[in-house]
């Protein structure tokens, strides 16, 4: 047995210990001086939350996604619900605040007004048959006044809400209340959207509005940043109480308020670290990103932990804390520069393997190609490998200069705390005996076995309605349940589009003709409530200029009729672009569970499939540059060719990140362990050591997996980070096990 400086270290271990322990104010020095740096970098970071950093940029849906976020918005809409106290919308106090909060959303930073939908606004519109043919207007005419509008106007703006088939989208089902859509300006380098002040504003909106006697309810995804946001800044609260109880823990553990204070300000510098790495790489503090202060925190306090004990076990025993009461008892501690110095050469290797697998951990991460993955992995990659550094090297300093207080009484406590729980030890020391051991290796592969088959099971993406970052009685979620409830169609969109040669809507009937089928296809999947697109409008035209006849509510065939049927309708209304070569089909859907997205997505595969409505890449620019080139030559182009593009609309976006989660998940497991077994070879040159520490890891995610499902939570980007982040962590304890 090794006491003291008998501590048997290679010599790389011997030359650093040299090297920090001789110049220890040196090795202070430089860590203060880059702690304030530190502090000043940290000092000047901001929240930094973009929709586009939670999309898979590079994934088939988001090409589409992008091809199109001008022509036909994004996925990045907030709605906003004015409902009337008493269930009747049709009051002069109600539209006048309508009116006002259309005018009140317009002026918000970052709304595209172009792209605002509301009672009020001029692009919801209604048209009718009547004898001499068509008419229509804007459904609240341009006379109504909402302060003193009569009974017979009201009755005329709700006779032009049914006309625009706008009930159940922004007019509630029963009349209780109206709706404003808002479209975010898109993102881009040159336009950085700040998500806290829109949802700050939407806010103040909420209580201006409920102030006087309204229900106001609003979700969207920039409303969503802001509330979890306004959560994280509870998180900073609950860090210091955390540091509080985690010093509380570790006094009691030690009896010593110096070694609790030590561990704690070396987890503290690696956090701060971190935050000034953070603001050195340009990062910012994203809200979804909030665990990964606390993770580091966790870390550097559990590796500082092993770090006191170590050392502990030196000043007191002069060794390892084995042997009987009376064994340890006889032993010679040794003085505060000799332990630090035996604590860093036993645990440098073991403790920088753990630390450097963990980093492997958080590093798997990557293959997730997501922007705020990306953030979080070199976060919390950055943060492990500055532990190394606080845990390893600043800590075993700081211990050196450390002298403790009632030397023999603390030796006693010690001696106490090693034999309160000698049953329980002896027990669990029997079970490493090789019957025991047996059993216990089958009922792990028992385990492993029904986690296995529970754990396929999970579900990829959202496993309830709702938000799963907030808790179920956030406000967002009750507006969410509220809107859902009142109105027939939610924020849950998802918009194919179907691209075709130019003037598509007018010189191709084959093109509408299969929209239209695929429009029907889609209206029958369970889940989507309503389907809108253009041929559905073009027939109802269509029926008017024929005297309303139901037999003529189709797709006329010739160019002419169809150009007729579609000539009235603009870009504004959503249903094509300008050139009428891309027109979105657009559904709604009850929610935005993975089952429910998995269906619609798969019915949309499947009708492309069979009507040959698939092409790689934007048809549109091909067809576009085959008519080009047809004009210059005086020849007529033709072409009937569509490709139906998965996906716009905040459902497309979910599909995509759903199948990158599907494809990554898997594979970033495997590299993990293949990463942690090959490191653990390396450090120990033993293939059963490498195997004990791994299959351990193996088994944890195979329950937690199963535990998700028990629990009804989905496996989304968020939770896919978690399970990997877990086994980075997890992997520790099993290193400094072995090493021992």
């Amino acid at each position: 047995m090794a006491h003291g400086g008998n501590v048997e270290a290679g010599p790389i271990t011997r030359a650093l210990e040299g090297m920090i322990f001789g110049a220890r104010p040196v090795v202070l020095a430089l860590f203060a001086i880059i702690t304030v740096i530190a502090i000043a970098l940290a000092s000047q970071l901001r929240v930094d939350a973009g929709f586009k950093k939670q999309i898979p940029l590079e994934h088939e849906y988001m090409k589409t996604f992008l091809d199109y976020e001008a022509d036909f918005g994004g996925a990045n809409r907030v709605l906003v619900a004015l409902v009337a106290p008493d269930g009747n919308m049709f009051t002069p106090e109600f539209f006048t605040s309508l009116e006002g909060m259309t005018t009140d959303v317009m002026a918000i930073d970052g709304v595209d007004s172009s792209r605002m939908r509301s009672l009020f606004t001029p692009n919801v519109r209604f048209v009718e048959v009547v004898e001499d043919g068509f008419a229509g207007g804007n459904v609240i005419p341009n006379e109504f006044s909402a302060t003193q509008a009569t009974a017979e106007e009201f009755d005329t703006v709700r006779s032009n809400i049914v006309k625009a088939g706008i009930v159940g989208r922004l007019v509630a089902k029963d009349w209780s209340g109206a709706m404003i859509w808002a479209d975010l300006v898109p993102e881009s380098d040159t336009n950085k959207v700040d998500y806290q002040a829109i949802a700050g504003q939407f806010e103040a909106l909420r209580g201006k509005y409920e102030a006087k006697g309204f229900k106001v309810h609003i979700i969207g995804f920039a409303k969503m940043v802001g509330d979890i946001s306004d959560g994280a800044r509870s998180v900073i609260k609950f860090f210091a109480l955390t540091i509080a109880f985690t010093w509380l823990l570790l006094f009691l553990y030690s009896t010593s308020a110096k070694l609790a204070s030590l561990t704690v300000f070396s987890a503290l510098v690696a956090v701060i670290w971190m935050l000034g790495a953070l603001r050195l790489m340009g990062f910012g503090i994203d809200p979804m990103n909030m665990l990964t202060p606390f993770l580091i925190f966790a870390i550097a306090v559990s590796h500082g932990e092993q770090m006191i004990n170590r050392f502990r076990g030196e000043l007191f025993f002069g060794g390892l804390e084995d042997g009987t009461v009376d064994e340890l008892r006889k032993r010679q501690g040794v003085d505060s520069l000799t332990a630090a110095r035996c604590a860093f050469r036993m645990l440098l290797i073991p403790g920088a393997v753990a630390l450097i697998a963990g980093c492997i951990g958080f590093a798997t991460i990557l293959m997730i190609p997501i922007r705020i993955i990306f953030e979080l992995a070199i976060t919390a990659t950055v943060g492990v490998a500055i532990t190394i550094l606080t845990d390893l090297i600043l800590l075993p300093v700081l211990l050196s200069y450390t002298r403790l207080r009632n030397m023999e009484k603390k030796r006693e406590y010690r001696l106490r705390q090693l034999t309160k729980f000698d049953v329980v030890w002896a027990a669990l020391t029997r079970l490493s005996k090789p019957l025991p051991a047996i059993v216990i290796i089958v009922i792990g592969a028992l385990g492993w076995w029904f986690a296995e088959n529970q754990g396929d099971k999970v579900m990829i993406g959202d496993a309830q309605e709702g938000v799963a970052e907030l808790r179920p009685d956030a406000r967002y979620n009750q507006d969410a349940r509220a809107i859902t409830e009142k109105f027939a169609l939610g924020v849950d969109i998802l918009n194919v589009i179907a691209e075709g040669r130019p003037d598509a809507c007018t010189l191709s009937y084959p093109t509408m003709e299969l929209m239209d089928r695929f429009a029907w296809h889609l209206a029958n999947v369970p889940g989507v409530q309503q389907v809108i697109t253009l041929p559905m409008a073009a027939k109802l035209v269509n029926a008017g200029w024929n005297d309303g006849a139901i037999k003529w509510r189709v797709l006329p065939r010739d160019s002419d009729s169809l150009r007729l049927a579609t000539q009235g309708f603009e870009t504004d209304s959503g249903l094509l672009n300008r050139d009428c070569s891309a027109m979105p089909i657009t559904a709604f859907l009850s929610d935005h569970r993975a089952e429910t997205i998995d269906r619609v997505v798969a019915a949309v595969k499947t009708f492309r499939e069979k009507n040959n409505a698939w092409h790689e890449g934007n048809l549109r620019d091909q067809l576009a540059a085959q008519a080009s080139e047809a004009e210059a030559k005086g020849e007529d182009f033709k072409s009937d060719a569509v490709n139906l593009r998965l996906a716009t609309g905040n459902i497309g976006v979910m599909a995509a990140t759903n199948d990158t989660v599907r494809a990554v998940e898997g594979r970033m497991l495997i590299f993990l362990y293949a990463a942690v077994f090959l490191m653990c070879l390396l450090s120990f040159r033993n293939p059963l050591a490498a195997l004990c520490i791994v299959l351990p890891l193996v088994l944890v995610t195979e329950l937690g997996h199963s535990l998700m499902v028990e629990l009804d939570i989905g496996m989304k980007v968020n939770t896919l980070t978690v399970v990997a982040l877990g086994v980075g962590i997890g992997v520790d304890y099993a290193i400094y096990i072995f090493a021992r």
